[in-house]
């Protein structure tokens, strides 16, 4: 670390001119919308499926912040172990070994099947249909017509409206006084509208990155990076609920020598108590706060 950086870290409290903000586990309580959407997807189309908990098996491994992504290695496993009984614990830790995401997944599942198996499995393995029945189940059917401009053939309230709002309106006023804000998602551009929305988060376009906006998506440091730049700022902390968010504010700082990034976990996602607070430790977290409400605890700005 150069010393400008090293000055910049102390003394103890965090200075921050930028503050950027994920939004599923942060902004929103997402465990009876995507998690959800996630398991039952692969249950309605193989019968079988992972719990719910096991999502974060996934989310640990790295390189699956886009939810259709995991729904599809989720059904990947589940159609491999019909064959060839392979631990969950076991599977996404050789995932993660590969460097985590889809392609990962496959390459456990090419590697663990007579090629006999591989090819049935591969065949039952329908990634367009699973990404058709999530968007119905999340969305629902009126929605669904509008953002993905098809008729829905589940007839679905959507489990987009089971969201609970983390964030407090005072927490948005005082990071909208203190700080410039931003938001780097995993989600599609039209659904992070809609939970933005829902928390009263009132962002400009071009100061959020959303699934849509940058191909290599978390914890690829682009994204963090560019708004850095585009809000000028020297100090910046990105709060997110998974490792990957982590990693991204990690690897901004490893790339970009002119700034400072904290990367800090947040407890409300599938990351909790002491276990989640080690492994964020454990990737280089900054600082690990039980909930977004309490960033002003532990940022000072500049």
């Amino acid at each position: 670390m150069d010393n400008a950086k090293a000055a910049a870290r102390s003394p103890t409290g965090m200075h921050a001119d930028a503050v950027v903000l994920d939004i599923d586990g942060v902004l929103l309580d997402v465990a009876d919308s995507y998690r959800r959407a996630v398991v039952e997807s692969v249950e309605r189309l193989y019968g079988r499926t992972i719990d719910r908990d096991d999502v974060q098996r996934f989310k640990d491994a790295g390189g699956f912040n886009n939810d259709w992504d995991v729904t599809d290695a989720a059904a990947l496993y589940v159609l491999a172990d019909e064959r060839e009984s392979i631990p969950l614990s076991e599977f996404t830790a050789r995932i993660e070994s590969r460097g985590g995401g889809l392609d990962a997944a496959r390459a456990v599942v090419s590697e663990e099947l007579t090629p006999a198996d591989r090819e049935r499995v591969f065949a039952e393995w329908d990634t367009d249909r699973l990404r058709d029945v999530f968007q119905q189940l999340y969305l629902g059917s009126d929605l669904y017509r509008d953002i993905e401009g098809g008729e829905p053939r589940l007839d679905t309230p959507g489990f987009i409206h089971d969201e609970p709002v983390i964030v407090s309106e005072e927490t948005l006023a005082a990071l909208d006084a203190d700080y410039d804000v931003g938001v780097v998602t995993g989600r599609p551009a039209a659904e992070a509208d809609i939970a933005m929305d829902r928390a009263g988060l009132d962002v400009p376009d071009a100061d959020r990155f959303t699934m849509d906006d940058w191909e290599q998506g978390k914890p690829h440091p682009h994204a963090l990076v560019t708004l850095a730049e585009q809000f000028g700022a020297e100090r910046v902390a990105f709060a997110g609920d998974t490792l990957d968010d982590v990693k991204t504010a990690v690897n901004a700082d490893a790339e970009d020598d002119e700034r400072v990034y904290y990367g800090i976990g947040v407890l409300t996602g599938g990351l909790t108590g002491e276990d989640g607070r080690r492994k964020f430790s454990e990737v280089g977290a900054s600082a690990v706060v039980d909930s977004v409400n309490d960033l002003s605890d532990i940022l000072e700005p500049r």
